[in-house]
């Protein structure tokens, strides 16, 4: 059962478990004492900067941090292990995932708090981790290669940095394929003064599943879809031994079109798709009463797959994308590339309700279950008509205007070409295959506008760490850190450079990101 959050315990929460950790909150603490232990826990160093730019641990790194604050500690330990994970319906795998459970146990904070967040890597390879959609300190940002070194097998390291907004979030691995296995969880920063009203939270984690299903792991997936040949930016580590020659089936996905993503809709034949970890044929299930106001924090968490989301018999109100609030929209459906996250209300119908999130292109589906009756619950195969209802994008939705980015001009903007095809499986930005010493610049303090211009016939969810972005250029788009280009189109995102350091921009889809579709933007001193 997953967990369940009413409106009370969710503001007077100030305790989580996170893993197998426990979240133990030492408020007062001075900043004196703050500073002491981040002094004994210091960054894994990345390589050295290039000439000219701010290094991830560079005094204007540290700068910027102090201007965030330092609110009340909070502690917490994550440990990947290798783990059995039940899909439900009986389908157990072998695979990776933090503290046994799929997905991991979420981490809840509050904004303006000071998180220290350790990762035991008990897995047979390094590892890492990053905040995903969090404007954090740079040297925190969990990128190998780039802002620090990778956590070694048997290792452990604390990622300690001021969480400055409220929004739902998710942690996972920036460490080669990692991310296609059981390791990932939520991360919600609370608002301390929260505007909404609403009785129940549920967390609704969207996932596609390969790994330990006869004898597949995410790199065989790479292995195949590059031919052998990827080009991988993280240094991706070496598997291990047992895993040499493993493999199983085919998994290249051919065929998979929508409409709604512009054509080809995905490269990799998932044989399940998962919310909060189970199958449609045996779901998770959310247990409310009618009439309850219920928000939802929906995670696309997948590797290669967008979902497009529905509550049989229901509308629903999106109130934040990427966690930060927009003017309330009703919808039936929404569409969340991989990385990207919305929030939504709903009044609870009385009933039993499946939450579909078809796997869109792919012919398959995942569900949970919303029971606030009695009832049978609805069969794997439903297909709410929902899904085919009004559809909100992203680029309709406007910023509350808490959030919405000073109009002004650019100072900077910087270009680029998407580029690739499924054929050589070579996707990059500007034809050239990630390289850690290759950045961007940017300068702080400068308005800079980012244009994507996507040469493929594939779409691509962009992300760009430690920032948000305001869609369509100007100030009056959404707030995002994840959005989709589709194919033969152009994205124009604006974003003040407020955040020094060297920032990956990449492809959410983790396998084009791991062929070279990454790249680096970097403050220049």
């Amino acid at each position: 059962m997953p967990a369940q959050h009413t409106r009370r315990a969710v503001l007077s929460s100030s305790l989580a478990l996170a893993g197998t950790g426990l979240l133990a909150a030492y408020a007062g603490r001075g900043a004196a004492a703050d500073r002491a232990s981040a002094l004994s826990h210091p960054a894994p160093s990345g390589p050295a900067a290039p000439e000219g730019y701010v290094s991830p641990d560079g005094p204007e790194v540290a700068a910027a941090e102090r201007r965030r604050g330092a609110g009340p500690l909070r502690e917490v330990t994550l440990t990947a292990t290798p783990s059995r994970l039940d899909l439900g319906g009986g389908r157990t795998v072998s695979s990776w995932a933090y503290g046994g459970a799929l997905p991991g146990q979420e981490v809840r904070v509050t904004a303006g708090d000071t998180l220290a967040l350790t990762l035991a890597n008990h897995l047979p390879q390094s590892t890492s981790l990053h905040g995903h959609g969090l404007s954090l300190r740079n040297d925190m940002d969990g990128v190998p290669g780039l802002t620090q070194r990778a956590i070694e097998a048997g290792a452990d390291f604390t990622y300690r940095f001021t969480v400055p907004r409220p929004g739902t979030h998710w942690l996972h691995p920036h460490s080669g394929v990692q991310l296609d296995r059981g390791l990932y969880a939520p991360l919600i920063v609370e608002d301390p003064r929260e505007p909404l009203a609403y009785d129940r939270e549920w967390v609704v984690v969207l996932d596609d599943w390969v790994d330990g299903v006869d004898g597949s792991t995410p790199d065989a997936v790479l292995r195949e879809l590059t031919g052998g040949h990827g080009h991988s930016g993280h240094a991706m580590p070496a598997a291990p031994a047992a895993e040499e020659g493993d493999g199983g089936p085919p998994r290249m996905l051919r065929g998979a079109t929508s409409e709604l993503l512009g054509g080809n809709a995905g490269n990799v034949d998932y044989p399940y798709y998962l919310v909060n970890g189970r199958t449609a044929e045996d779901p998770s299930v959310y247990t409310a009463r009618p009439g309850d106001r219920i928000r939802l924090r929906i995670i696309n968490a997948g590797g290669d797959t967008a979902f497009r989301v529905a509550l049989g018999g229901h509308r629903m109100t999106v109130t934040h994308t990427d966690g930060f609030p927009v003017r309330h929209a009703t919808t039936d459906t929404l569409l969340l590339g991989m990385g990207e996250r919305y929030d939504v209300l709903v009044t609870a119908e009385d009933g039993v309700f499946p939450l579909t999130a078809l796997a869109e292109g792919k012919k398959a589906s995942a569900m949970a279950v919303l029971r606030t009756g009695g009832g049978a619950a609805p069969g794997a195969s439903v297909r709410p008509k929902e899904l085919d209802g009004e559809r909100v994008t992203a680029d309709r939705l406007s910023p509350d205007a808490s959030v919405a980015l000073p109009a002004r001009e650019p100072d900077r903007t910087v270009r680029f070409r998407l580029t690739g095809s499924m054929r050589a499986y070579d996707w990059a930005f500007d034809r050239k295959p990630y390289a850690p010493g290759r950045r961007h610049p940017v300068k702080a303090g400068e308005r800079v506008r980012l244009e994507f211009h996507n040469q493929t016939a594939m779409w691509h969810p962009i992300h760009l760490h430690g920032h948000t972005f305001s869609l369509g250029g100007g100030a009056r788009g959404a707030r995002k850190d994840t959005a989709i280009v589709l194919p033969r189109h152009t994205l124009t995102v604006d974003l003040d450079a407020d955040n020094p350091g060297l920032w990956m921009l990449h492809c959410h889809n983790l396998y084009h990101a791991e062929a070279g579709m990454m790249t680096v933007l970097g403050y220049l001193r």
